[in-house]
């Protein structure tokens, strides 16, 4: 879909960035939590929920960049809706859930505070996810209605180079 100025391309870009710090984020508390005896504060499941998150939209994130790009008969524009309805669903159940397991500790900057005011970032972190990934979404949602559900460039031949815009 285009939209004025590479809006779309800018939001995957910010929204790479924040996701390869997500990634850090959680993996440190599930790193730091896992074997210890803070560990079980934390709930376990609801941090790891936010690393597959990470993941999870780290590969989505290469399907809508690279795919119409390099591939653009194997892109689809209703598959990447339905990924990035997924994609916005998961981000707001794992960044509800982290937050209300984590709560607003009393935190003594002990070793455990480490751990809680990470996870507290990568909440924060989780939900400025979120929010790009709603606005991908609402463009791609808008790009599908305009659309009928095209795929990527069906309107030139294999081999030709794409048009300037």
């Amino acid at each position: 879909m285009a939209l004025p100025g590479g809006i779309v391309t800018i939001l995957h870009a910010v929204l790479a960035v924040f996701l390869i710090i997500e990634l850090g984020l959680t993996a440190y508390v599930v790193s730091i939590t896992s074997g210890h005896w803070y560990g079980w504060w934390f709930g376990s499941s609801s941090v790891n929920f936010m690393l597959f998150n990470s993941i999870w939209t780290l590969l989505v994130l290469a399907y809508l960049a690279a795919v119409p790009r390099f591939a653009e008969r194997a892109y689809h524009s209703l598959a990447a809706l339905v990924l990035l309805g997924v994609t916005t669903i998961f981000w707001f159940a794992g960044s509800i859930a982290l937050a209300a397991r984590i709560g607003v500790p009393d935190c003594d900057h002990g070793s455990a505070c480490r751990g809680i005011q990470t996870a507290q970032a990568a909440v924060a972190f989780g939900f400025f996810i979120w929010v790009i990934v709603t606005a991908l979404t609402v463009f791609e949602g808008l790009g599908f209605m305009r659309g009928g559900g095209a795929r990527a460039d069906t309107t030139r031949k294999p081999g030709n180079p794409p048009a300037a815009v």
